[in-house]
C-alpha cells in the first residue's frame, strides 16, 4: 500500500474530509514559526558601528540632522532572503527590473518582497475558500488543494507577469519612438549644436510621445555632465534598454568617434536606415494580417452563412418527411 494514501487515510479519518488540508497548513504554520526567530535575528553591521563612533554622530537626535539622511530601506534587513546570494543572479535580475523601468535601488528586494507577500495573501484566500467549499458540500482532497495552492501561484507570479508586461511596453515604446528621434538629433547636429546638447533637446522634446527613451537621454546627459566617458555612458545605455537597434546605434556612434568621423554623416546614414526598418515593419504586420484573420473567419462567418444557404433546404427536407410520415 502506498504510504502516502495510508497517511492520508489516516488524517481523513481523525480530522475528517480536511484532515490533509489541515495537517500541510499546521506543518507550514510550524516551519515558519522555526524560521521565524533566525530571519528577524539582524546581523551586526560593522560599518554602522564605526559610523557611529565618528565625531557628530550625536547629532542623529537632531531634527534637521535627520532630515539631511537618506531614507531609510526597511527591506534592507531582510536583504539576504530578498536578493539573490549569487552576483550574476543578482546582476540579471537588477538589469531585468532596470529594462522594465525601476531603476530604484531597492528594487529586486521590492520585486521579491511583493512575489513574498502576494503569494502568502492569495494562499490564505485560497485555504479560506477552500474551507468555505468544503463546509458548503463534500469535495474531494486533490480539488480542496487545488483551490488552496493554486491561488498561491497565481499570487506569486504575478509580479513576474507585471515586469514582464512593463519591460515588452518599454521596448516596444523605445522602438517606435527612436526613428524619430534620430530624425531629430540629426537635426540639431547639422544646426551646430553638439552630441551632448543635441541629445538633451531630443530628451526634452520627446517626452509627450516617449517618456522612456526620454528618461534614457536623460540619463545620458546626466551621466556625460557627471564627468562619465562618453563611450561607456553609450554603452551602459545599449545594455540597459536592450533593444538591438539602440545596440546598433551606440556602435555606430563609437565607431565615428573612434575613427573620427562626422558624427552628422553616421546620423543620416542611420537614420534613414531606421526608417527602412519601420517602414519593413510595417509591411511585416499588414503581411500577418490576413493570417490572423482567417481562424475569425473562419469562426464567425463560415458557420452563420452555411445556416443561411443550407437551413431552409434543411427545414423544407425535414416538413417533407414529416408529411410522408404514415398517419400525418
Amino acid at each position: 500500500m502506498n504510504p502516502f494514501s495510508a497517511i492520508n487515510t489516516m488524517l481523513t479519518d481523525a480530522m475528517g474530509p480536511l484532515g490533509p488540508l489541515i495537517a500541510v497548513g499546521l506543518l507550514g504554520f510550524l516551519l515558519i514559526l522555526i524560521a521565524l526567530p533566525t530571519m528577524l535575528k539582524k546581523q551586526r553591521d560593522r560599518f554602522s558601528e564605526l559610523k557611529a563612533s565618528q565625531p557628530g554622530a550625536s547629532d542623529r537626535g537632531n531634527p534637521r540632522a535627520l532630515r539631511r539622511t537618506e531614507k531609510v530601506d526597511k527591506l534592507e534587513r531582510f536583504a539576504q532572503y530578498l536578493e539573490p546570494q549569487k552576483a550574476e543572479e543578482l546582476s540579471a535580475a537588477k538589469l531585468r527590473l532596470l529594462r522594465a523601468g525601476y531603476s530604484a535601488k531597492n528594487s529586486v528586494r521590492m520585486y521579491h518582497a511583493a512575489q513574498f507577500v502576494l503569494g502568502i495573501s492569495f494562499l490564505a484566500l485560497g485555504l479560506i475558500y477552500a474551507l468555505i467549499k468544503s463546509a458548503q458540500s463534500e469535495v474531494d482532497t486533490q480539488t480542496l488543494m487545488i483551490y488552496a495552492i493554486l491561488p498561491g501561484v497565481v499570487g506569486y507570479y504575478m509580479p513576474k507577469y507585471w515586469v514582464d508586461k512593463r519591460l515588452e511596453a518599454r521596448q516596444t515604446q523605445i522602438i517606435q519612438g527612436f526613428p524619430d528621434a534620430l530624425d531629430m538629433m540629426l537635426v540639431c547636429v547639422e544646426a551646430g549644436q553638439s552630441l551632448d546638447q543635441s541629445i538633451i533637446r531630443v530628451g526634452r522634446e520627446s517626452r509627450a510621445g516617449y517618456p522612456a527613451l526620454a528618461d534614457e537621454f536623460d540619463m545620458i546627459s546626466q551621466e556625460v555632465k557627471a564627468g562619465k566617458e562618453r563611450v561607456q555612458v553609450l554603452k551602459d545605455m545599449s545594455m540597459r534598454v536592450g533593444v538591438p537597434d539602440v545596440a546598433s546605434f551606440v556602435t555606430t556612434l563609437v565607431q565615428s568617434a573612434t575613427f573620427g568621423t562626422s558624427v552628422a554623416d553616421a546620423l543620416r546614414v542611420y537614420s534613414a536606415d531606421m526608417r527602412d526598418k519601420r517602414v519593413m515593419r510595417a509591411e511585416e504586420k499588414a503581411n500577418m494580417l490576413p493570417t490572423k484573420l482567417t481562424l475569425g473567419t473562419m469562426l464567425f462567418t463560415v458557420p452563420p452563412l452555411l445556416v443561411i444557404l443550407i437551413g431552409p433546404s434543411v427545414y423544407g427536407i425535414a416538413t417533407m418527411l414529416a408529411q410522408m410520415r404514415p398517419g400525418s
